[in-house]
């Protein structure tokens, strides 16, 4: 039977009763399930784009299209690189103890996939509108995505956090 030292919680204010360890292999499955998703979406822009250079319509594109098309498929594969990162991470520090660093690397590389990928969306945006209907339409959907994404993605995620002395507010931490 573990000792009761090992049974410490380790956020009292949480209402989960989880002790460090329980809340770090809670953390890391919550951290995959999110780059499932996002390895999902990517994904598919990625065959996407990668598509798009085989059409026959591909050689119609100015250099500024094909400039923005070349950037985006950058994005893309830095967007899959850093998805699959805390992969290749968790492989090489398996059974090493290094749970805590796993999660809190994985937690900013997933930071900086949704980063790349928020840019990604609205690259591919900018592009398609470009193509469709032309330049300014394309320079104004993505720019309307772009501040979308921010406000989805950053803004209301920052209005709703818990403030002040509710139970998980300041003292949660991602860890």
């Amino acid at each position: 039977m573990p000792e009761s030292s090992d049974r410490v919680d380790a956020d009292p204010t949480d209402g989960r009763n989880e002790t460090a360890t329980e809340r770090l292999d809670r953390n890391w499955n919550e951290i995959l399930q999110e780059l499932r998703v996002t390895q999902t979406g990517t994904q598919i822009l990625t065959g996407f784009l990668l598509t798009l250079a085989f059409q026959p319509r591909f050689s119609d594109l100015d250099a500024y299209q094909v400039d923005v098309y070349l950037g985006l498929v950058v994005l893309a594969a830095l967007s899959t690189a850093l998805g699959l990162a805390p992969v290749s991470l968790h492989r090489a520090l398996f059974r090493k103890k290094a749970k805590r660093e796993i999660v809190a690397l994985a937690d900013r590389l997933l930071q900086v996939t949704l980063l790349c990928v928020g840019l990604l969306i609205t690259g591919v945006v900018l592009l398609i509108f470009d193509v469709v209907v032309g330049r300014t339409a394309g320079v104004v959907a993505g720019s309307i995505t772009l501040v979308l994404l921010a406000l989805v993605w950053l803004a209301l995620p920052f209005w709703n956090r818990p403030r002040g002395g509710r139970p998980g507010g300041a003292a949660d931490d991602p860890r």
